[in-house]
């Protein structure tokens, strides 16, 4: 039978089980999860936090990771300055990246989120507001909702993936994974 983990990944682990970066390694999902043969289907940045599914079961991480099959991926996402709404449009629309242009954005503006804290924490600069954002994408290029918000001016501070699929990081601590 196929096994489907759910992990809460920390900022600053790599979603990969080893790093071949010498001579001083950086964490890596195998100081969390020691569980033959699971992979992660996708990727999340060194730098971005919450939902990495992992599966032994190749068709279940194709579905999920390649773009083709559009399986939404919503974030949390906390940027620098206030956007208004009509800010936003041009991610609803699609904007154009250098890799080519993106598949429309479901975003929406939220109020900050009760998340765990971050280590390091965020930058705080008082003349500086930040805004949460609430983006619901079905592609998963590389670096691409930070590349989004800094389209639109409004560059990306924290970014936690909050749900994947049906999947949900709720209830499940930084660190912490638990079977779906």
């Amino acid at each position: 039978m196929a096994r489907t983990i759910l992990f809460n990944k920390p900022f600053g682990v790599l979603s990969q089980f080893t790093d071949a970066r010498s001579p001083s390694p950086r964490p890596t999902l195998s100081a969390y999860i020691d569980v033959p043969g699971v992979y992660p289907a996708g990727r999340l940045d060194r730098d971005s936090e919450g939902l990495l599914v992992l599966t032994d079961d190749g068709r279940l991480q194709a579905q999920i990771a390649d773009p083709r099959q559009k399986m939404a991926k919503t974030y949390l996402v906390q940027v620098e300055g206030t956007p208004a709404d009509a800010d936003l449009q041009p991610l609803r629309d699609g904007v154009m990246l250098k890799d080519g242009s993106t598949r429309p954005a479901q975003v929406r503006l939220i109020a900050p989120p009760d998340l765990w804290e971050r280590d390091p924490p965020v930058r705080f600069r008082k003349s500086v507001p930040d805004t949460w954002l609430e983006i619901t994408i079905r592609e998963g290029r590389n670096r691409q909702v930070r590349r989004m918000t800094a389209y639109i001016g409004f560059p990306t501070l924290r970014l936690v993936r909050s749900q994947v699929g049906e999947w949900s990081v709720n209830s499940i601590a930084p660190g912490q994974w638990r079977d779906a």
